[in-house]
Formats: C-alpha cells, sequence, structure tokens
C-alpha cells in the first residue's frame, strides 16, 4: 500500500503486459507505471512499442520498461518471445492477458493464424495458453503472483464440432466464443496452480470501451477506455484480492459466467483439443 495514496503500491513488482500499445493496455501501461511497476510491454509493431514507453517515461520518469515484439498470431513467436523473457528477466510478478483481435471490419471475413488456425481463437485463446504456460515457471518462482486474463461480457459457446467456425461465419461471433475458450482455460489454471502461490482470474473490464478494436468492429464506444482499466489494476494491485482464486468479474463484481465455462466434460474437452493444437 502506498503510504501517500493510499492506493495499492506496485513498487517492486514486475508485470507483463501483452496488447500494450493501444486500447486498455496502453492505459494499464500508463497507469501501472505510476504506480511504480517495472513494466515488460508486448506489441506486434516496434515503433508502437517505441511510442508508449516514451509515454510512460514521459508520465513517470525513471520507470524501468523493457519491450518485447512478436506477432502472437503466430505461436512460433509466443515461444520465442517467452523464451527471451525467460532468459531476460529475474521475476514476474503479474502477468497481464490483454490481447485480442476484435471483431473487425467485415464480419463475414473469416482469417488464420500462422499454424492456420481461426485467428479469434488463435490469438485470444491458443496464444494466452502458450505464453501462460511457458512462464509457469518464472510466475511460481515469484510466488506469490497472478495471471490475468483479460476476457468479455460478449460470450458465446464453443462448439466442438465446429471450432475452427468453418461454416457460416460472424467474426463477432468468433470473439464472443474465443472469450468462452479463455474463461474456461483460466477456471482449469486456477485450480492447476491453487498450491503453487500462483492466482489466474478473468474479467471482462468494461462494456464497449473506446477502443481501436471497438471502432474498427463499427461499434459505438459506450466508455472511456481508463474505465477498463480501473477493475483491471484492481485485479492486478489488490492485496484484498491476493487469495481470490478461479474467478470471473464483470467489472469489479464477481459474477458468473456462460454456463459452458462451468461443464467440467466441455473444459476437460477443450483441453485435450487444446495440448493437440499446441504441441
Amino acid at each position: 500500500m502506498d503510504m501517500h495514496t493510499g492506493k495499492p503500491s506496485t513498487r517492486g513488482k514486475t508485470i507483463l503486459i501483452t496488447g500494450a500499445t493501444r486500447g486498455l493496455g496502453h492505459q494499464l501501461a500508463l497507469d501501472l507505471a505510476a504506480d511504480g511497476a517495472t513494466l515488460l510491454l508486448h506489441g506486434r509493431d516496434s515503433a508502437r512499442l517505441d511510442e508508449i514507453t516514451a509515454q510512460v517515461r514521459t508520465a513517470a520518469p525513471g520507470t524501468a520498461v523493457r519491450t518485447y515484439l512478436a506477432d502472437l498470431a503466430d505461436l512460433d513467436q509466443v515461444r520465442a518471445m517467452a523464451a527471451r523473457l525467460l532468459d531476460a528477466e529475474p521475476r514476474l510478478d503479474v502477468l497481464v492477458n490483454n490481447a485480442v483481435v476484435g471483431a473487425g471490419a467485415d464480419w463475414t471475413k473469416r482469417e488464420l493464424s500462422a499454424q492456420g488456425y481461426e485467428l479469434r481463437f488463435a490469438v485470444n485463446y491458443l496464444a494466452p495458453y502458450v505464453l501462460t504456460r511457458a512462464l509457469l515457471p518464472l510466475l511460481t518462482s515469484s510466488a506469490p503472483s497472478r495471471v490475468v486474463n483479460v476476457a468479455s461480457i460478449g460470450q458465446a459457446p464453443v462448439d466442438f464440432d465446429d471450432v475452427m467456425l468453418e461454416h457460416a461465419y460472424d467474426a463477432l461471433h468468433a470473439y464472443c466464443r474465443s472469450k468462452v475458450a479463455l474463461i474456461m482455460w483460466t477456471f482449469d489454471l486456477a485450480a492447476e496452480l491453487a498450491d503453487r502461490g500462483v492466482t489466474a482470474n478473468a474479467l471482462h473490464p468494461a462494456h464497449l470501451m473506446d477502443t481501436p478494436g471497438v471502432r474498427d468492429a463499427g461499434l459505438e464506444p459506450a466508455v472511456g477506455v481508463e474505465e477498463g482499466a480501473q477493475p483491471t489494476v484492481r485485479l492486478i494491485t489488490d492485496p484484498a484480492l491476493e487469495s481470490t482464486n478461479g474467478r470471473y468479474f464483470d467489472r469489479f463484481t464477481d459474477s458468473r459466467a456462460h454456463d459452458q465455462t462451468y461443464d467440467a466434460a466441455a473444459r476437460a474437452r477443450l483441453a485435450t483439443l487444446t495440448r493437440s493444437l499446441v504441441a
């Protein structure tokens, strides 16, 4: 706790934020820098990474910032980034899986990842899965530590007969399915790590934040990105939540996610599928 502000302090904490160059990730970087965190910022555009680094250092001089470049649509790049992190970083207190592919401007356009998987499923679910699993040794050695998965209130069940949405494609539906997969895995990860000092939680940060992804999809923003940052920062920093594990939050409220996320058989089926896809 910061004795001057009364806010939870991240001083001495190392926090990795994926998708840190735009939208929510950008705001999180600025907010957490102001609280004294060491920031590891991921992006897929080196110029944008340089820009957010400069902004952070202007807003909070002396902040330690290190950047990691990777395209999360390529799982090989995700693994390479994780290897660089493990080689360079002595600790990792919080991993924020924030990077996302939204619906895009053309909801009928089905796109694929480098490995040939449906793009939203790959970036919004498989990439966080691969990154987190690779970084578990560092998270565990830094315990107590946290994994915060940025999900959405937009949720649709995974259809195991058409996981890659090869029929009647709709990008917004693909996005909603990817977020259900992310929440399902969050619950499984939390159970796996329960006795290792690492917690895993998911949240819907805010409804229709003013982000490039929302605008690209042709949707009307309802709130500023600052509103989504507040509940996310709370999950990252609040000491009262240190032992909170395996939960889904709608902003600040511990809430119920889609029914499928509580279906043990569906989660087991997703886990088996995921292992085969990332092998």
